[in-house]
């Protein structure tokens, strides 16, 4: 099971994260979610490394 932990408004700012945490050697998903002004993006990870990936998340932005 995936668990959203990082919501952006920025696709760019989705892109880094996830290269981030890819480094890291976390799996990442990205959903875009809406359509033209409100569109929104989740990044989400499996379940297990949820809190590991928030705190990487934390400590780098």
């Amino acid at each position: 099971m995936w668990t959203v932990i990082h919501i952006t408004y920025q696709e760019d700012d989705a892109q880094k994260v996830k290269e981030k945490l890819s480094s890291e050697g976390f799996l990442v998903k990205i959903k875009q979610v809406g359509k033209n002004e409100d569109v929104i993006f989740e990044l989400s990870v499996p379940e297990a490394e949820a809190e590991e990936a928030h705190s990487v998340i934390n400590d780098n932005y």
